[in-house]
């Protein structure tokens, strides 16, 4: 570490992390040179002062011990700053601390027994070469020791091993497994994962790992998504010396003996956070379904995987035999469709997932879940497709998910079904078969409509309208048709969910993307706008028939094409226009130019379209220039380039053609995408675009911006042209960053979206999240503003408003029916009267408004707050359509938790820290400063835990202390001065023999993000003690009655890759 200002030392231009000493302080302030400081991060603070005291101390001892001091004098120097921090914490620890008079370390220590040293003192100790307490690196030198015998003394010297490698060979395990036989005998427990990645793996070494006691063995057979590379070998010592290698080497011959391969070796001692990210990653593999156990039973299954891999690449076919388990984005959807029939009875549901991204297997997977809720009866299903080669591939799916390899039958072309229980249907045959004369209404239990979009279309009609099934599912990857039908009309008005772009990409399951936000040279600015979007005659009109202006654009998409792609050769490309007309002049202009390319519209001649799609691919045509591609049936999995040659107001069409060029294709490696940005009308909406690019990001999109777009999903990436980012900023900064902006907005929305302006609509239509409206004012304020409604005056506006950023993250059932009963009976409010449960309920609304419990307040105050509240209707009428929004928005199934007495807080729901505590009859919330709170009269102990602990969104410092392992499982650390024989460590270990219970409340940030206010805790229910490690503080692994949802898991786990 550079101390600053040390002596002679110069400070250079560049970037630091350094902290600002007396001497730095004084040379900056004698600089005139620009300068960019930040106060430490208090998550961070002890570490980085502790890091820089060591170098000083470093520095003191060299110096020293260059004027001639001794072992003595250095070891003096050392006691005397543990001396000093004893006399500052009063802690009695900190004296046990100072360094022994004699001035040495501990090498070893070991029982005498039962031991060779019984015999002979001076017996050969085996040890690493390399130090347990220093990180080095392994390159292969000369010099260095061979990585496999260092390996070989890490091995018998450990007390536990954990070991991640893609692939394992005999040739490289022999030369340990001498090693592994005698570290397992004598009780050390093993760890191995691996994988049949390309067919690499020798059965052998599987099988001889097999047989060594202690030891347990998880391979992963899905090699296509899960495509592990990653080696690490963790040594586990009890006496805090764990060490691991992370790096290149597999179990080979060649990779541990001679290959150019690169190691790490890293300690504990001076990389803790390190290690402990190393641990808790390996701990998320082995808990991760995609790994899974290996014995005796699975040598077959192990050898059809590994040649199936050499050959071919292809997952072996054992389908029916094999589990199907549901992918978290998966499980997310199925909870949501739950929570739609559970929370709002809505039981016609749409998914929308872009082709690809397994929708068949979401529906089988439902309504597997169908059957498991309704036993013993037949459960009859319809599943409609317009294709033979959909419904067989859905046929196959229901069978490899219900494990059945005779279940359902194909009714289309020419096959005819024995029984019509579980049908899959071609819409011919649906309408020649004059199928609603053969099947009453009510026949069918569970309908799957597949490509929904053709709703509209009159066969589809009739189906619809016919059948009143349990459940209908609808799956679309294009929910807007561009006919400006209506699809949704058919399925409660509302997409029930849908698989977001990120996390489709995440999985493999879609291409990744480069997007290139290019300047566009046309500002449309001043151009018509009406109903919510660009005219579009105008914008045909300037795009192409403009002359000079329409020229100079095209030669720009043409210029920048040519710079951004690859090879013009290998480009599929299509082009997003405005018009027919638009289209036609950008392919006129393209052909011009020797880049073969044709306009494909709803006037395109039928054989002409049928063979623009193998022309592309063949390499006859470059490029497409369309405009409606639901019209135009463009579906090539090849196209490999998309350019966007007009501003699409709409989000989800922009998805729906992004999609056209996300589909996996052989060899085919990322789709570029070219997006002409120009100076936009203040209403079109950047936010939208692209924080639907974006994985689960808590930062807004102008921070993403700023930092070069981090949360881009794995794989993709998202450049912006100078020009082309300041226009998107000045619009983000113009639309929904400032009160004029919402202002503007709300006092067109009637004109721009043809909707009623309400609280719901506006924040529905513009994809707002209620906390960032709450920021500048209320609705009804914004509204006044705007001049849509007439002004007002209300004892408790300003309170109100405040508080509303607090209820638009309510999401309790329970808690929203209440306030939402106890507003509409405000003048007649009995408080007195209430349950017990009621009371707490009203405490918490009370706290959330006027920041302290109702019990604290005399019978006057009380009644003078509630007589204010009742004369603001005009902020009570919000607050119940807020809250009606928030109950509209529940995707999850809430329920209570049994705690011994009526507790309002459900499942899963998210709540502040003081409505949790006066919830818990605990009246004084601001009192409690640290992160855990005990309850002695309820014998609760209550966690409150913050996942990310800096301000940064990441820092290894803190980010593996808490978090979930997987579902169930939960690694949390104690407090630093909680001790396991302490009487607080002792309770947490033996909680359940003394009958007290531990509540999780766990949130990511410290403040939410978007109101910039204290952010809320997710209740995870309660936990159960499943084992610790350490002390002081103390790392333990709960046990959660009820599994973390798919939706909380991606923040929860830390470690969750893509």
């Amino acid at each position: 570490m550079n101390l600053g200002f040390w002596g002679e030392n110069v400070l250079h231009d560049g970037i630091y992390e350094q902290l600002i000493s007396k001497g730095l302080e004084r040379e900056l302030e004698k600089s005139d040179k620009y300068r960019l400081t930040e106060p430490i991060d208090t998550a961070e603070a002890s570490k980085v002062l502790a890091k820089y005291v060591a170098t000083v101390v470093e520095r003191g001892m060299e110096n020293l011990k260059d004027q001639g001091a001794d072992l003595q004098e250095q070891v003096a120097l050392a006691n005397h700053l543990i001396d000093a921090i004893l006399e500052r914490t009063k802690e009695a620890d900190f004296a046990a601390l100072s360094v022994a008079e004699r001035a040495e370390q501990l090498l070893a220590l070991f029982d005498r027994k039962n031991s060779i040293l019984a015999l002979d003192e001076k017996a050969q100790l085996v040890r690493p070469e390399t130090s347990i307490a220093q990180s080095s690196l392994f390159t292969g030198a000369v010099h260095e020791p061979q990585m496999y015998s260092e390996l070989k003394k890490e091995i018998v010297s450990s007390n536990r091993i954990d070991i991640l490698v893609s692939f394992i060979k005999w040739s490289g395990l022999r030369l340990m497994m001498d090693e592994l036989k005698h570290f397992t005998e004598n009780g050390g427990e093993l760890r191995f994962i691996t994988t049949s990645y390309m067919g690499a793996t020798d059965v052998k070494a599987i099988e001889e790992l097999r047989k060594l006691s202690n030891t347990q063995i998880k391979v992963s057979y899905n090699t296509k998504i899960t495509r592990l590379h990653a080696k690490a070998y963790i040594f586990y010592r009890d006496s805090g010396f764990t060490t691991a290698y992370v790096g290149s080497s597999n179990i080979s011959n060649a990779a541990l003996t001679s290959g150019l391969e690169w190691n790490t070796k890293i300690t504990k001692q001076d990389l803790p956070e390190t290690i402990a990210k190393v641990a808790a990653t390996f701990e998320f593999y082995w808990n991760d379904k995609e790994f899974e156990y290996y014995d005796e039973g699975q040598k077959e299954r192990l050898s059809r995987a590994l040649q199936a891999e050499k050959y071919s690449g292809e997952q072996p076919t054992e389908v029916y035999t094999m589990d199907i388990q549901p992918y978290s984005y998966q499980q997310e959807i199925l909870d949501k469709l739950e929570a739609e029939r559970t929370i709002r009875g809505y039981t016609r549901n749409l998914v929308v997932a872009a082709t690809g991204t397994g929708k068949t297997v979401i529906s089988a997977l439902d309504y597997r879940r169908f059957r498991k809720q309704n036993p013993g009866k037949p459960c009859r299903l319809l599943f409609v497709a317009h294709r033979e080669e959909i419904l067989k591939q859905s046929l196959y799916t229901f069978r490899a998910v219900l494990k059945d390899a005779n279940f359902g039958e194909l009714f289309v072309g020419n096959h005819k079904p024995d029984s019509i229980d579980h049908l899959f249907l071609s819409i011919q045959t649906f309408s020649s078969q004059a199928f609603t004369e053969k099947t009453s209404e009510d026949f069918y239990d569970y309908i799957v409509v597949d490509e929904f979009h053709h709703a509209a279309a009159k066969s589809y009609q009739s189906l619809l309208a016919y059948y009143q099934p349990k459940i209908l599912l609808g799956l679309t990857a294009t929910p807007e048709r561009m006919d400006g039908k209506n699809i949704l009309a058919y399925l409660s008005n509302r997409i029930a969910a849908e698989i977001r772009l990120p996390e489709a990409i995440d999985r493999k399951l879609l291409c990744p993307f480069q997007y290139f936000g290019v300047t566009d040279s046309v500002d449309l600015d001043d151009l018509k706008w009406a109903a919510g979007g660009y005219d579009k005659t105008a914008l045909s009109n300037i795009y192409s028939m403009s002359g000079y202006v329409a020229k100079q654009r095209a030669n720009l998409i043409l210029s920048s094409m040519l710079n951004y792609v690859t090879d013009i050769n290998d480009v599929k490309g299509l082009g997003f226009c405005v018009t027919v007309e638009h289209a036609e002049f950008m392919s006129r202009f393209f052909n011009e130019h020797g880049i073969p390319s044709l306009a494909l519209t709803g006037k395109s001649p039928e054989e002409e379209r049928r063979s623009a799609g193998s022309a592309l691919v063949s390499g006859k045509l470059r490029f497409l220039f369309v405009v409606d591609i639901y019209n135009e049936g463009v579906d090539i999995p090849e196209i490999n380039t998309v350019m966007f040659l007009r501003p699409t107001e709409s989000l989800t069409i922009f998805l729906q053609q992004l999609g056209r060029g996300l589909r996996l294709a052989e060899g085919k490696e990322c789709l570029t995408v070219l997006d002409f940005i120009g100076q936009a009308n203040k209403k079109y909406n950047f936010e939208d675009k692209f924080a639907a690019l974006l994985s689960n990001s808590g930062q807004s999109v102008a921070r993403e911006i700023k930092n070069g777009f981090v949360s881009a999903p794995k794989g993709c990436y998202i450049q912006l042209e100078r020009q082309a980012a300041k226009y998107i900023l000045e619009n983000i900064r113009a639309s929904y960053g400032n009160t004029a902006g919402l202002v503007a907005r709300i006092a067109s929305f009637e004109e721009d979206s043809g909707l009623a302006l309400n609280l719901a609509n506006f924040l529905r239509y513009y994809h707002l999240d209620p906390r960032s409206l709450y920021k500048f004012a209320s609705f009804s304020r914004l509204s006044v503003r705007a001049g849509v409604r007439d002004e007002f005056a209300e004892p408790l506006e300003e309170i109100l408003t405040k508080a509303m950023a607090k209820f638009a993250v309510v999401d309790s059932r329970r808690w929203i029916q209440f306030i939402l009963k106890l507003l509409e009976n405000l003048p007649t409010l009995q408080v007195e009267e209430f349950s017990a449960l009621e009371r707490r309920m009203f405490r918490m609304f009370y706290m959330t408004i006027w920041g302290k419990a109702f019990d604290e307040e005399s019978r006057e105050a009380l009644a003078e707050k509630l007589t204010a509240l009742a004369e603001s209707p005009a902020m009570v009428r919000e607050l119940q359509e807020l809250l009606r929004y928030r109950y509209d928005q529940i995707d999850f199934i809430d329920e209570p938790v049994d705690l011994g007495f009526d507790c309002p807080l459900d499942l899963h729901c998210s709540y502040s820290r003081d409505q949790i505590l006066v919830a818990m009859d605990f009246l004084k919330p601001a009192t409690v400063r640290e992160g855990v709170k005990w309850l002695p009269e309820q014998k609760l102990d209550v966690f409150f835990v913050t996942l990310n602990k800096s301000d940064k969104d990441y820092s290894p410092t803190t980010m593996y202390n808490d978090y979930s392992i997987n579902e169930t499982l939960f690694h949390w650390q104690s407090q630093s001065t909680t001790g396991e024989q302490s009487a607080t460590g002792q309770r947490y270990i033996h909680h359940k023999e003394r009958g007290s219970r531990i509540l999780l409340f766990v949130r990511e940030f410290k403040s939410d993000r978007i109101s910039n206010t204290a952010a809320a805790y997710t209740y995870l229910g309660t936990a159960n003690y499943v084992k610790h490690e350490g002390s002081k503080p103390m790392n333990i692994t709960w046990r959660l009655d009820a599994p973390i949802p798919a939706k909380y898991l991606r923040k929860t786990n830390k470690l969750v890759v893509g």
